[in-house]
């Protein structure tokens, strides 16, 4: 009992490690020249590799869907949502930092919750002490996002790496910049939970989609790259750095991060591997000091204490609602998914 309990724990560790590795090794990339249109094709298209291979090996487990024209078109939608999250979340680490990108993604639970209420795929009972904690520290997650990015205030933790003291934030607009990204990455990624839980709702094959997923981003991200990007040297893999971070990724990006965040969620429930969301800023912020030459303000502190709180008070609403759900014997598959946060560990799903 104890090995089961402290599997899942240890899944969950390594998880939002890989996830900031990602950042880092993406960020890095990026202040090597590379754009953020060609790193997102490269690993995408390494991971789209990996899957038509997993494909190969595993076809006789793997049940293949119909190719229909309702299946491409969802998939299409999806990697475009994917797209959409990988730009502007790899961009927004440009301008700004890691720390500042794992913070933010805590504002997903409460993003997709209002979303939820827009497009009436759930219904705010306001009278209900569990739809109050979820608007409550939906608020509170978006004042905290609003700390973290518009007040740095005095400096707490200085980089302890000179070799990348040159790299330090120099201009304030940059991390406001970064944080606006940021939060559309957060939008984009509470709108993908939604349509994840729809298009597998209908087409339960994962691996199928997650290739549709891929090629999309890989096809959309060349494409704009060859019309933005003037420089070709951008798409130059000589450089150790951009190697590195391209193969990391796509190791241990989306693909990898899904398996494990679902083996747990399957073990221990969404709310588990939701939880540990927040221990990625304190990873990232360790990591951002020591190897980018981040520093760390009080702001950011602040900030991502607030946004913590408002996270933990929406998952408590929904641990509520689920107590009250199973007490009633009610059964409600797609809110269910809805709830299901695992891919919010993503920047790009």
């Amino acid at each position: 009992m104890a090995m089961e309990s402290v599997v899942p724990f240890m899944g969950m560790v390594i998880l939002q490690v890989a996830q900031i590795g990602e950042m880092v090794t993406g960020k890095e990339a990026m202040l090597d020249g590379m754009t953020n249109f060609t790193f997102v094709f490269y690993f995408n298209a390494l991971s789209f590799l990996i899957l038509i291979t997993s494909l190969f090996f595993f076809r006789k487990w793997t049940h293949l869907p119909a190719l229909t024209f309702a299946l491409v078109w969802r998939c299409v939608v999806f990697g475009l949502l994917g797209f959409a999250i990988q730009i502007t979340g790899y961009k927004g680490i440009q301008y700004a930092s890691p720390t500042l990108a794992s913070s933010m993604l805590n504002l997903i639970p409460g993003f997709t919750f209002i979303l939820t209420i827009i497009f009436r795929l759930e219904k705010a009972e306001i009278r209900s002490s569990s739809a109050r904690a979820k608007i409550i520290g939906t608020l509170v997650s978006v004042l905290g996002a609003f700390i973290v990015t518009l007040y740095n205030g005095p400096r707490i933790l200085k980089s302890t790496s000179s070799l990348n003291a040159t790299q330090k934030l120099t201009q304030s607009q940059d991390w406001v910049i970064g944080g606006l990204l940021l939060a559309m990455t957060s939008v984009f990624a509470s709108l993908f939970v939604i349509a994840q839980a729809l298009i597998l709702k209908k087409h339960t094959s994962k691996l199928v989609v997650s290739l549709f997923y891929s090629s999309t981003i890989a096809i959309l991200s060349a494409i704009l790259s060859l019309i933005i990007d003037k420089d070709l040297s951008a798409w130059s893999l000589q450089s150790n750095v951009r190697i590195m971070a391209v193969v990391y990724t796509g190791l241990f990006g989306a693909t990898f991060q899904v398996t494990i965040s679902s083996w747990c969620m399957q073990r221990t429930g969404p709310l588990f591997v939701v939880m540990f969301q927040p221990l990625g800023i304190v990873i990232s912020s360790i990591v951002g000091v020591m190897f980018l030459g981040d520093a760390f303000y009080l702001g950011s502190l602040v900030g991502s204490v607030v946004i913590i709180v408002g996270v933990y008070t929406v998952i408590w609403g929904i641990s509520e609602e689920r107590k009250i759900s199973e007490a009633k014997s009610i059964s409600s598959p797609l809110l269910q998914d809805n709830s299901k946060f695992e891919d919010t560990t993503l920047l790009g799903p």
